[in-house]
Formats: C-alpha cells, sequence, structure tokens
C-alpha cells in the first residue's frame, strides 16, 4: 500500500501547497471515483500526508503571506518581512499612500513577481512554483491600475478577445462577453471602439474582462483612481455584487472612504510593514474618543490657535495649512467644543467652522504613520 502510485502523487501535491479539495478536484478530473478508494485506504493517505504549516488553522483563509520581502535593486526595500491572511468570501482593503508596498503585494499573489523570501499561498497553490501559478492563474482575475484594454477594438471584441485567451471556444466567448456587457451596464457601448469610452466606462470594462472566467479571487489594484464621484459609486456596486456571489476581492487603494465602504479588513502598510489591520471600526477605536475639526478664518493664526487648544486633547493638534484646518483627538465630547470655542473666542480668534466627529480611517492612518494616505 505504501508504494502505491495514487499515495505519492497526494504526498507530492500537498508538497506542493494544493488543498485537500483541489487533490480531490484533480483525481476526480482523473477518472477516480470514491467508490474506488477504500476507507483503509484514505486513512492511510491521510496519516502519510505532510501538513502545511501555511494551512494549520487557517482553513478559511484563501490567501495566506508568511514573512514575505522584496527588495528592487540592492536598496530599495519594497516589503519588509510580511504576513497576512485574506478570508474566502470577504473583501480585504491594503491602505497605503503610493510606494508604500500595495502593488508589489499584488503582483507577488497574482504570479508576476516572486518575492526574495517568505511565503505564499493562494487558494493552496504556491505562486513561486511555475505547474501551480499556471493552475492559480485560471482561478484569479486582476485588474491593474491602468485599464488593460485595446483602445483599436470595441468593448465586445475586449471581452471576446480575453475570453479566446482563457480558451473559451468561439460561442461560449461570445456569450460571456454579452453576459459582462449586461452586467457592467455597457450593453449599449458593446460595439463602440473603445477610443469613445469615458475613463469610467474603460475602468469598468477592465474589471469585466477580469471577470471573463468568473474568478474565485478577484485582485483590484486602485480600482477607482482616476474616476468621478459617480463613477467610483457605480464600481463600488459591481464590487459588493460581486462579493454577494462568492468572490474574495483583495483590493489596494489610497482612498479611506473606499476601504471604509467595502472591506470586511483593513491592512494599514507603510514602508513595506503592515503596521496595523483590523475592521474599519476597530481601527477608528484605536484612536479613540472623538475629532475635534475646526477651520480657522485667519491663516496666521493657526499656530496660536493650536498652542491655546493643545491642552484640551489627548494628542497635539494637526494643521493643514491649505485648508487652515486644525484637527485633533478629544476625550470629553460636546464639553471640549464649547470650551474650544469660549477659549478661541477669548483669543479673538475667528473660527469659520467648528465640529465634533467619529475617528475616520484618515486619522487612523495620520496617528498610525504621521503623515496622509494619499
Amino acid at each position: 500500500m505504501a508504494n502505491h502510485p495514487l499515495i505519492s502523487y497526494v504526498e507530492e501535491a500537498r508538497n506542493r501547497g494544493m488543498s485537500n479539495k483541489q487533490i480531490l478536484d484533480a483525481l476526480s478530473v482523473a477518472g477516480w471515483h470514491t467508490h474506488d478508494v477504500s476507507s483503509i485506504f484514505l486513512d492511510h493517505i491521510e496519516a502519510s500526508l505532510i501538513p502545511s504549516p501555511l494551512e494549520e488553522g487557517s482553513s478559511e483563509n484563501i490567501i495566506t503571506v508568511r514573512n514575505v520581502s522584496k527588495i528592487y535593486g540592492k536598496t530599495v526595500v519594497a516589503l519588509d518581512d510580511v504576513s497576512l491572511d485574506v478570508k474566502r468570501g470577504s473583501v480585504t482593503a491594503l491602505l497605503g499612500p503610493n510606494g508604500a508596498g500595495k502593488t508589489t503585494i499584488i503582483r507577488i499573489l497574482t504570479t508576476l513577481l516572486k518575492p526574495d523570501s517568505g511565503n505564499v499561498r493562494v487558494a493552496g497553490f504556491n505562486p513561486n512554483i511555475e505547474k501551480d501559478a499556471q493552475s492559480l492563474r485560471s482561478i484569479i482575475g486582476l485588474a491593474g491600475q491602468y485599464a488593460a484594454v485595446d483602445e483599436s477594438l470595441t468593448g465586445r471584441e475586449n471581452l471576446e478577445m480575453v475570453a479566446r485567451l482563457y480558451h473559451l471556444s468561439v460561442p461560449a466567448s461570445r456569450q460571456r462577453a454579452t453576459e459582462l456587457l449586461m452586467q457592467f451596464n455597457l450593453e449599449d457601448a458593446g460595439d463602440r471602439v473603445l477610443k469613445t469610452y469615458s475613463g469610467g466606462m474603460r475602468r469598468r470594462l477592465d474589471l469585466a474582462a477580469s471577470l471573463v472566467i468568473k474568478p474565485e479571487i478577484l485582485f483590484l489594484d486602485e480600482p477607482t483612481t482616476g474616476l468621478d464621484p459617480r463613477s467610483r459609486f457605480e464600481l463600488w456596486h459591481v464590487i459588493r455584487e460581486l462579493v454577494k456571489d462568492g468572490t474574495t476581492v483583495l483590493l489596494t487603494t489610497q482612498y479611506l472612504e473606499e476601504a471604509d465602504q467595502l472591506a470586511h479588513n483593513v491592512m494599514v502598510i507603510d514602508h513595506g510593514h503592515i503596521i496595523a489591520q483590523g475592521t474599519a471600526d476597530e481601527l477608528k477605536n484605536q484612536v479613540g474618543g472623538d475629532v475635534l475639526e475646526l477651520n480657522i478664518t485667519d491663516a496666521d493664526m493657526l499656530d496660536s490657535a493650536s498652542q491655546l487648544i493643545t491642552h484640551l486633547g489627548s494628542e497635539a493638534p494637526r494643521q493643514n495649512t491649505d485648508t487652515n484646518i486644525i484637527t485633533m483627538p478629544v476625550q470629553g465630547g460636546a464639553s471640549v467644543l464649547i470650551e474650544v470655542v469660549r477659549i478661541l473666542d477669548s483669543a479673538n480668534i475667528k473660527i469659520s467652522d467648528i465640529i465634533l466627529r467619529r475617528p475616520s480611517l484618515d486619522d487612523v492612518f495620520m496617528a498610525l504613520t504621521g503623515h496622509s494616505a494619499l
């Protein structure tokens, strides 16, 4: 029994990072039937499998990254010992400024780049092994920062071309293109060349192309960058509908509101490090209390106003000299607001506006990094 070729196949598959489900699916395709395998044989397989440390206690995670680092050249550290998990059927947002390492993570997870060190599993596959990478590409979708579509073709022709590249038949490619054009409200523009599309329409078509194969996992690299608010809201709706249908989404963004609106889990990344993670509310609670925000009428009075009210905050006030706005975390609610108005009025410092609000993800990012996500 120990020398049975099926046992050798399963052991090799598990060493390459395949999950039990993927192994059983592969055996089924090869012609094996459940009744052909006795319970003793299955017990032997289970006992002989080498457990993967990445999968222990993490069956709900469809993406697992452990201690991954990547350096460009000799000095540019893109990722530094990054570890993260993405739950199946969820939306996870990587939030950070340009150069934080967000796109590098996406490229590693989608087989486009190999890390210098660390371990990665995506849907049970190791993206760094070519055989696994080929299998992985058949179940994932990727929409990069820039629309990867051909401007000389119509929207329909672009989708049919992508479908054919995935080896769909001509009839199946046409049917899938029609389905996607309808799903993304592009049916009226489907037979127009892309040169006539708006930026929002191109972005929706690019996202549609990434869904030709109905992927288990969809990777979106700053999907709404450059879009107007209406187009952004429409794309958010599409992403929510995909998740309802069971798709796992990993997106990168610089937009705090986008992460707040879409993500079940937010990971804050800065200078190649994951510096915080949790739900949007959990991250906001790290700031604590409320945030006082006041607009000073005279820009020359920003420093004076900050000095006068600093003792009322749980942290030092932060100034935005472009907008004349001071923000400061506070405890005590409305009583603090009243005291700030009294102090500044006594000093003849005029206020254009003043509000007391819950912390935003921008407040979280500023508290964690000392600078904005943009």
